[in-house]
């Protein structure tokens, strides 16, 4: 019995060290906001900005342009076929509750090993970006999560990976 609560108390001191060890990591590997590429942040503004389309169905045709990994189909050609019922349309509805200009509250910058499927999979530097909501709205700071593409023969420049959160 003595053996078992110490087998249990190492295995419960070992997983909440590595639990907090993963809490802690996440902002380890943040950087200030103003240390954003721009290219980056012209993709989150342009995202802000198809976000605010008059319809649904216009948001999802003009976000093909800037998504990209797992957000489109291998091909890259089409957005995958659930993105505009569940988590673009999560963020279309919410984006009304954020402040514009987009106020930036967090950045964690992080190598990716890839994102995605066949010839739309990307990898490269990741930017979870943190946005504020307006004043008086309830809530906290949303991510939205870019790539920047290394070494892809034709996908050159940042492409939204991350959404659903707003």
């Amino acid at each position: 019995m003595k053996k078992l609560l110490s087998v249990v108390l190492v295995l419960g001191m070992v997983f909440g060290l590595t639990a907090f060890e993963a809490s802690a990591q996440g902002k380890r590997d943040d950087i200030p906001g103003n240390q954003l590429p721009a290219e980056v942040l012209a993709v989150l503004n342009e995202y802000a900005k198809i976000l605010s389309s008059e319809t649904l169905e216009k948001c999802a045709e003009a976000f093909l342009s800037i998504a990209g990994g797992g957000l489109v189909n291998p091909a890259g050609t089409a957005l995958d076929i659930d993105l505009p019922r569940f988590s673009l349309k999560k963020d279309y509805e919410n984006f009304k509750f954020y402040a514009m200009p987009l106020e930036i509250t967090r950045v964690n910058k992080r190598q990716s090993n890839g994102d995605g499927y066949g010839d739309s999979a990307i990898a490269g530097w990741m930017y979870k970006i943190w946005i504020a909501k307006k004043k008086g709205a309830a809530g906290l700071p949303a991510p939205i999560t870019i790539m920047v593409p290394e070494n892809h023969p034709t996908i050159k420049s940042p492409k939204v990976i991350g959404i659903g959160s707003l």
